[in-house]
């Protein structure tokens, strides 16, 4: 057996999508998973972007990040608003997060997202920040 990195295909995507199902099945859990993005245009031009897969009774967002001139300007809020919304009431109870200390843990408490865990780094900008919010 040999052991390498490749390149996503769309054999791999079959492999995961089918061994990841049959595993819920064998273990009489609803899998309800889809993947997602959401995008804020402005004129036809990205803004920012948010994306992440929902799973099992979970949503996981993945990255959410804000163009440049964007930023502080509610693009943000709105594109995780746009998840929850989408989310809720459909058979998931929660989103979760993470986050890096130079990135937003500020932002996601401000959204009513609740700390779980923070994993410390010697650089405190690299601590890791783990969020959850029920939905």
């Amino acid at each position: 057996m040999e052991i390498r990195q490749i390149e996503d295909n769309e054999k791999i995507g079959e492999f995961i999508n089918r061994e990841f199902t049959d595993y819920a099945v064998d273990c009489d859990v609803a899998l309800n998973f889809e993947e997602f993005t959401f995008a804020a245009e402005d004129d036809g031009k990205i803004a920012g972007i948010i994306t992440g897969r929902a799973y099992y009774n979970e949503v996981h967002i993945g990255d959410l990040i804000i163009g440049k001139e964007y930023r502080r300007a509610g693009v943000g809020s709105r594109l995780v608003a746009a998840v929850e919304e989408t989310y809720r009431g459909r058979g998931y109870d929660k989103i979760a997060l993470t986050t890096f200390g130079f990135q937003a843990p500020e932002f996601y408490k401000k959204l009513g997202y609740e700390l779980e865990f923070v994993r410390e780094d010697r650089d405190p900008k690299l601590c890791k920040y783990f969020y959850l919010k029920k939905i």
